[in-house]
């Protein structure tokens, strides 16, 4: 079984990116992107108001003081600015089974690779902690985020119908995708940071 410290601030950064710990007073600098509505589109939480954003957060900071998921802010060091949040959920530690998600950047972010740095960052982390199988789900019409998926290596595995409620209580269809650890080691970490 993995040991996952929920307690320790794991940060983890290369030149381009930092991710750290999401923490309460990172909200104030992360509540201007509630009015990027773009971000929010296929999102399952609302965070397109200040308002549900700050809880959107606190739920996240919550989560992780339950040991049941944690949360990271994005900074992108070639500005240092706040550029986001991901975190690691669902996570299975007698399985060794973790989900990467509720990863958003703001969209002046987009396109710039800090995703891929992130990913990387992540992923290392993950499999260096004793994982051995990290998953991603989005909804079907999210082309963009499934892309970003495929770039980084991940495999598809299938499509799980009508399976959850998007905000406008319409049914949404899932893709699952998924990296495991062999597959980061073998071949997937070079491949990866030969795109950096």
């Amino acid at each position: 079984m993995i040991d996952f410290d929920f307690t320790a601030d794991h940060i983890l950064e290369d030149e381009i990116a930092l991710l750290r710990p999401l923490k309460e007073g990172d909200i104030a600098h992360l509540l201007s992107f509630a009015n990027q509505s773009e971000i929010w589109r296929f999102s399952t939480q609302k965070g397109d108001t200040e308002e549900a954003l700050k809880k959107y957060l606190l739920l996240a900071i919550e989560a992780r003081n339950d040991k049941k998921e944690y949360p990271f802010v994005i900074i992108d060091k070639r500005t240092n600015t706040y550029a986001g949040c991901t975190r690691f959920y669902d996570m299975k530690v007698n399985q060794h089974n973790l989900s990467f998600g509720y990863t958003w950047y703001g969209k002046q972010f987009h396109g710039t690779g800090l995703n891929k740095h992130c990913k990387y960052l992540l992923f290392d982390f993950a499999f260096n902690s004793g994982f051995e199988r990290v998953e991603f789900a989005a909804d079907t019409t999210n082309t963009r985020s499934i892309a970003a998926m495929k770039s980084v290596g991940c495999t598809e595995e299938g499509i799980l119908r009508s399976h959850v409620v998007r905000l406008d209580g319409s049914r949404r269809d899932t893709i699952v995708l998924s990296m495991l650890k062999q597959e980061w080691e073998h071949s997937l970490r070079e491949k990866l940071n030969s795109k950096l």
